[in-house]
């Protein structure tokens, strides 16, 4: 039976029931799929070189002759030795393999074989241990430009590249091209064919790189065609129309000056609301650039306007800070603010859902728990959710879905600045407005990094800050010793070196243990109290609202104080074992001091001696832009770590890099604007493959287009 894309993997010889269940961890069930994993590298296997012309310590290929039988040796139990001369005209070398004992019968003398490894030299003798070999003439995988694939147990790369061999032979062919032969020539892309055979199996090096630039490309393009449509379906939906939309009286009633970036932000955000079709905007702000006054102008507009507010924010602390400092901000309005979590008592959220469906309730702040079935509106007319990464699109639907027949504005704070052109892939979907202004009086925060050598320094300025009257946070990574590290995991905010979920180092400092030992023997004096995310709501809102109100000096925090927490007293950030937080997330935590008018500090300790890891810790101490901060971020960690798309409901990348290939996402995005101005939802017949393959795309999320 000839094979297709649909075929599954028990067809391919070789696969049997318990090989194709190491293949599933891949999400490896089907040939299509063993088509579309990419190798993560490749390997010049294409020289041949000489015994003595073989640099040291370079994997290469050799060819030679072996020169007599292989020698078995057993040295202990569960550690076995093949020994085996093997020479070419230049030299000889002695090649070793460590419990692999069917090498003595694989190697014949007099036979000639293909070696790929790294040459050693003992003294004058030449070494090779647990090459790849293959008799000359038969080679499969050396002589070549071998791919290298990311693997699981009981999954070897030689299997890979054997059954994605069969794949590619079989099929490479059949893979339909979708590609417009127009922006296949603007862009000078190659076929489909060409680029599922080279990316596998280059012929060399150029036509790899061929492969690579159509399949980026085309990734780009799909992901950016889903985007546009996703968008405009939104602009085709009924928004309520504000009739208010002047932010004026509001404005000049607040208790400090608006900066430029502020007024324009709202400006934009005004021309949304009084538009028939619904805002769907993103504002981006850096830490303290003031993006909560800007969501308090637009919910007094939709009051204006007879329209209920909902936002949403990720955690139950955050929830409430904003609860509080909008109700500040709307005092003297007449609008009524509500608070809805998950913590709360039944009948206190019986409460809050009356007031929601009878609409004397005008903002309500809350978590997930506005998502409830429960929760219905008299009028919801604007949707706010804070911190997008977050939040997932699907989410962010099922807020809106509470407004009924109607699909309500949509208002999305980010402080995680995020570079322009990625921001039109991530966000693709959502209007841009950045807010690129502080406000004045925020001095910048000095930033030092320093060793375990400094910790008692680090100390004594603790106590000097705390004896003028400030407060001192202290963050770490875990929150018991014996635990792993409370940093998010690599699909989420992203952890550093060692990864999340792993076992603690013996020197990673946890909050409760820590909290204990500054309490009885390093601050005795001080007030010392700790906060972590897996306390109860209420215990968490008692700490944080007791070194609010300054009755705490030192908080010892897990990274549950990252984002939003607003302590104008709060003069120093301490990070311990600093090399372990992304640079994005280490921003935000410096964002939490500097909110008063007093000089602030961060002091990031760290271990470390990796060069690498101090060279990005010092990218803090030589910027406070947060723009900079998250194209490095994102250059280091790539995008996985840095907000991890899918929690976005975005679609997997399977081989662009959001951070490295921009230039090629900037092409992909004109083209595929291009297209889209030509034939709006790609309804035309000869796009209807294409259109299919765009919706598969966002497969995880099938409502996503509706």
């Amino acid at each position: 039976m000839p094979l297709t894309a649909a075929t599954g993997v028990r067809a391919l010889p070789g696969v049997g029931e318990a090989r194709a269940k190491c293949l599933e961890k891949l999400n490896l069930g089907t040939v299509g799929d063993l088509l579309a994993y990419f190798p993560r590298s490749y390997e010049d296997r294409t020289k041949i070189v000489s015994i003595a012309g073989a640099p040291p310590g370079e994997s290469v290929c050799i060819a030679a002759l072996v020169a007599e039988a292989p020698r078995l040796s057993r040295i202990r139990k569960g550690l076995e030795l093949v020994k085996v001369k093997a020479v070419d005209e230049t030299a000889a070398m002695t090649v070793t393999f460590f419990n692999q004992t069917y090498v003595k019968d694989a190697l014949r003398p007099g036979e000639t074989y293909v070696f790929y490894g790294k040459i050693e030299l003992m003294g004058r003798a030449r070494q090779m241990t647990n090459p790849i070999f293959e008799r000359e003439g038969r080679a499969r995988f050396t002589g070549c430009i071998m791919p290298v694939y990311p693997l699981t147990a009981g999954v070897s790369n030689n299997l890979l590249a054997g059954l994605t061999r069969r794949c590619v032979d079989a099929c490479a062919g059949e893979i339909p091209e979708l590609l417009p032969a127009e922006v296949r020539r603007v862009h000078a892309l190659a076929q489909s064919e060409f680029s599922y055979r080279n990316i596998h199996f280059p012929d060399s090096w150029e036509s790899l790189e061929l492969a690579r630039r159509r399949l980026i490309f085309e990734e780009f393009f799909y992901l950016t065609c889903g985007m546009a449509l996703l968008k405009s379906g939104r602009d085709r939906g009924r928004g309520p129309v504000f009739e208010y939309t002047d932010p004026g009286w509001f404005c000049s009633r607040l208790p400090f000056a608006l900066t430029n970036a502020q007024r324009r932000v709202i400006g934009e955000a005004a021309a949304d609301l009084g538009a028939p079709r619904p805002m769907n905007r993103l504002v981006q702000g850096d830490v303290g650039s003031g993006k909560t006054a800007v969501a308090a102008a637009c919910a007094w507009m939709a009051y204006q306007s007879g329209w209920q507010c909902a936002m949403m924010a990720p955690t139950e602390i955050l929830a409430e800070q904003h609860r509080r400092s909008l109700s500040a901000l709307l005092a003297d309005t007449g609008m009524t603010v509500g608070l809805l979590t998950g913590s709360m008592k039944a009948a206190e959220k019986k409460q809050v859902y009356a007031a929601l469906k009878t609409g004397e309730i005008d903002l309500v702040v809350g978590t997930h728990a506005l998502l409830s079935e429960g929760v219905a509106f008299a009028r919801l007319g604007l949707v706010i959710t804070d911190e997008q990464h977050r939040f997932g699109v699907a989410q962010r639907a099922a807020l809106s879905a509470k407004a009924g027949q109607i699909t309500p504005h949509v208002l999305v704070m980010s402080a995680t600045p995020i570079p322009r052109t990625l921001a039109l892939i991530i966000y693709g979907d959502l209007d841009l407005s950045v807010i690129d202004e502080l406000p004045p009086g925020r001095t910048p925060v000095d930033t030092f990094i320093v060793g375990e050598d400094k910790r008692q320094r680090m100390y004594n300025f603790v106590r000097k800050l705390v004896g003028e009257g400030r407060q001192a946070y202290i963050v770490c990574p875990a929150v018991e010793e014996s635990e792993p590290a409370e940093v998010p995991g690599p699909t989420y905010e992203g952890g550093w070196g060692e990864a999340a979920g792993e076992a603690p180092h013996p020197d990673l400092k946890a909050v409760t243990a820590y909290a204990q030992e500054l309490k009885t023997k390093i601050f005795p004096d001080l007030r010392v109290a700790f906060v972590h995310g897996r306390m109860k709501a209420k215990e968490k809102d008692a700490v944080m609202s007791a070194f609010a109100a300054g009755n705490v000096d030192v908080l010892v925090s897990t990274t549950v104080i990252e984002v939003g927490v607003d302590v104008p007293n709060a003069a120093l950030m301490v990070v311990e074992n600093a090399e372990r937080f992304g640079l994005s997330q280490l921003h935000q935590l410096r964002g939490r001091v500097g909110r008063g008018g007093h000089q602030s500090y961060c002091v990031m300790v760290t271990s470390t001696r990796s060069e690498e890891s101090r060279r990005r810790l010092k990218v803090l101490a030589d910027t406070t832009d947060g723009f900079k901060i998250s194209e490095e971020d994102l250059r280091i960690r790539g995008p996985g770590d840095f907000f991890g798309a899918r929690q976005h409901g975005l679609p997997q990348l399977h081989i662009a890099d959001l951070a490295g290939d921009m230039r090629l996402l900037k092409e992909a995005q004109t083209a595929a604007e291009a297209l889209l101005a030509a034939d709006p939802g790609l309804r035309s017949p000869g796009h209807a493959a294409l259109l299919e393959r765009v919706k598969k795309l966002f497969a995880d999320n099938p409502d996503i287009f509706n």
